[in-house]
């Protein structure tokens, strides 16, 4: 469950980095962005930016 916690709080802090590169407006696709990280981090392959 650690793992999972810690995963998540990455996926965040990076798409808070997204949000700001989108002029600061929110991501409506919040959990296909979080769902695409999360598995592009657990692959080893580039995160979404």
């Amino acid at each position: 469950m650690n793992d999972l916690a810690s995963a998540l709080r990455r996926a965040e802090a990076s798409h808070g980095e997204h949000e700001k590169r989108m002029g600061g407006q929110r991501d409506d696709n919040w959990p296909e962005w979080y769902a695409a990280y999360m598995v592009a981090e657990q692959a080893g392959t580039e995160l979404p930016t």
